[in-house]
């Protein structure tokens, strides 16, 4: 009798497990671009301007590719909570590059790691400025040792940046679970496993705004494609 129940239990759970689909999807932009803005404070700081001998890096907030798709857009499943799995899940890294943070957008679960690495020659100040999350400020020396955070509660485009270099930003946006991807260069994302059933999808971009869109995932997943344009 135990054998049975053990064996229709794990029966279910594979068949539920089998039943979750892939959200995809392509976030696309419509329009022009804003001009991106030249980092002209690294003039100011010998170390940092070694690094760029010829034209300075600009800000990077509208990574739109050359056919039109558009990166660093958060797309999530909205009203979903504790069902994080972040304490299992592998760590991601924010490093310091380039007297920049790369990358500038990341996406992660509540408790799950998030390593800080700095591989420039020089010192940063890690300086984490949550709104539900404890605030922290570090100083991680060239050649130093890694950072390690967590964040217990979510929270969208968590601010870190550095007090030594005012022009380092990156904005890291903490869910309660895993339903949640960044869109890549080409535009394209993928939430995977997502059980069946109706949610309301976000698509969330620090400069651009926010767009929703009712969707149905089936078994075989669904597709759910959004367009920005520039604000007017």
């Amino acid at each position: 009798m135990k054998k049975s129940f053990l064996l229709l239990s794990l029966g279910l759970l594979s068949a539920r497990l089998a039943s979750a689909g892939d959200l995809t999807g392509v976030i696309s932009f419509k329009g022009t671009a804003p001009a991106e803005r030249e980092l002209t404070p690294i003039k100011e700081d010998p170390n940092c301007a070694a690094l760029y001998p010829g034209a300075l890096p600009k800000t990077k907030f509208y990574a739109v590719s050359a056919s039109g798709e558009l990166a660093d857009v958060i797309v999530s499943l909205k009203g979903i909570t504790g069902k994080s799995t972040g304490a299992s899940a592998a760590p991601v890294t924010l490093d310091q590059k380039g007297a920049l943070y790369v990358p500038q957008i990341v996406a992660i679960q509540t408790g799950q790691k998030l390593i800080v690495k700095n591989s420039d020659p020089f010192i940063h100040n890690v300086h984490a400025k949550p709104a539900a999350n404890p605030e922290s400020n570090q100083v991680q020396m060239n050649g130093g040792p890694d950072l390690t955070y967590t964040f217990d509660k979510a929270e969208p485009f968590l601010k870190f940046q550095c007090d030594v270099h005012p022009w380092m930003f990156a904005w890291v946006s903490v869910f309660d679970h895993p339903y949640f991807a960044v869109s890549a260069p080409d535009g394209k994302f993928t939430i995977k496993n997502v059980p069946p059933g109706k949610y309301t999808l976000e698509a969330a971009h620090r400069k651009l705004g926010t767009q929703t869109a009712e969707i149905e995932v089936k078994d075989d997943g669904a597709v759910q494609n959004f367009t920005f344009e520039p604000k007017q």
